[in-house]
């Protein structure tokens, strides 16, 4: 056999082309998972110094007179100066202040509220480094007086601390204070708007048009419609939701509201052709015995083929979830690329999402806040995963085959 192919030239020619296409396939695989990991390694090593930071713990003598102004910025300011004696003028004092955050003050005010302390003691507080300060010790950066920094090194204790506060806190103009929850927050409600709309609303219209809708030309046109709908740029979605839901219907800008029902335009096309397709999979048979055991129609979708159809559903779920989560467009015109430092505490109230505050650092020209986009993005990514994962097993769990 084997001297019957190599005296076959058009077999060795078929064999040598099939050799070849595995060869370019590998290659294609090695090529894509190479860019894929450097993707990853530069992300995760530009992001991850966003999740440590420094504090150092600093002595304040509780001044009577300041402390009953609740003065805690003077507090702050003479504890510092107190350490930093040499510091007269007015330069060398702001350059001292320059390494220490703009919070500390606020720190101060909550320690003191949690365990009162009465004047003339001495409190140690933890006060947060300025982003320069921070960078610095980290060696992403260097300040044009490093011996301040060796100062501060030497005469207070410095320590570095995971950044709790980067999904504690939401949005602030200091570099060291921002943190994602509020866009985080935004953005899982935002998707549950449009998630619990487009599943509702694309599974309905699924059904009509699979099982009950006549098939004539205006469900043709319907149809061709629903697919043309779905390769839209999103931004026309978003110009949709500007002058329908801001405009005609006067709902709260950039809230998670107006976000979801835009964004559940937006998927609701992917869900009608994923939920079309899974009920389309269910074979004829399982609706044909139940209505030959005397089942409705109505029955007979919602009882048998619905259940067997969810596994492909939740596919289309999947894809729509995934799309809106990382959608910005529709969503800069809605306004919610405004700055909101506060955390949405309903779909009502003023929000942003996590791409849009993504695109908002990657614009600012601090260095802190390269890192701060690059975290974000990771949190972006791991959110995404464990909602496919959650989705996924949820499909696998209520799959049935047949």
């Amino acid at each position: 056999m084997s001297s019957l192919n190599a005296q076959n030239p058009t077999l060795r020619r078929r064999r040598a082309a099939e050799a070849r296409f595995r060869r370019y396939g590998a290659a294609a695989l090695a090529l894509t998972s190479l860019f894929l990991a450097f993707l990853i390694i530069d992300i995760v090593g530009k992001g991850w110094p966003a999740f440590v930071e420094h504090r150092v713990e600093l002595p304040v003598t509780l001044d009577s007179r300041k402390l009953a102004e609740k003065n805690y910025d003077g507090l702050i300011k003479d504890a510092i100066f107190a350490r930093f004696p040499e510091a007269q003028s007015r330069g060398q004092r702001k350059a001292v202040l320059a390494l220490f955050s703009h919070s500390a003050e606020q720190a101060l005010a909550a320690q003191l509220a949690e365990a009162p302390a009465a004047a003339g003691q001495t409190v140690k507080a933890e006060v947060l480094l300025s982003d320069t300060a921070d960078l610095h010790l980290k060696g992403l950066s260097h300040l044009a007086d490093p011996a301040a920094i060796d100062a501060l090194t030497a005469r207070l204790p410095v320590t570095a601390h995971f950044s709790w506060r980067f999904f504690s806190h939401g949005d602030s103009r200091e570099a060291e204070e921002a943190g994602i929850r509020g866009a985080l927050i935004g953005s899982l409600l935002t998707v549950a708007v449009a998630l619990g709309l487009g599943l509702i609303f694309g599974v309905a219209a699924a059904i009509y048009l699979e099982e009950f809708a006549p098939k004539n030309r205006l469900t043709d046109i319907i149809e061709v419609n629903i697919n043309n709908l779905a390769a839209v740029p999103s931004i026309i979605f978003g110009l949709l939701g500007l002058a329908v839901f801001l405009n005609a219907f006067g709902l709260p800008r950039s809230s998670p509201l107006v976000g979801g029902l835009v964004l559940s335009l937006l998927v609701l096309p992917t869900i009608i052709i994923a939920a079309r397709a899974a009920l389309k999979a269910v074979p004829p048979s399982i609706k044909e015995a139940a209505l030959g055991v005397g089942a409705s129609e109505h029955q007979a979708v919602f009882h048998h083929v619905l259940p067997l159809a969810l596994p492909g559903i939740l596919t289309g779920a999947i894809l729509g979830m995934a799309r809106a989560f990382g959608e910005t467009a529709p969503l800069l015109m809605i306004g919610m690329v405004a700055f909101i430092a506060d955390v949405p505490g309903s779909i009502s109230d003023a929000a942003t999402v996590l791409p849009v505050q993504i695109y908002l650092w990657s614009d600012l020209p601090e260095l802190a806040f390269r890192s701060k986009t690059a975290a974000a993005i990771m949190v972006l990514i791991a959110v995404l995963f464990a909602a496919n994962a959650l989705a996924i097993y949820l499909r696998n769990r209520f799959e049935r085959r047949w």
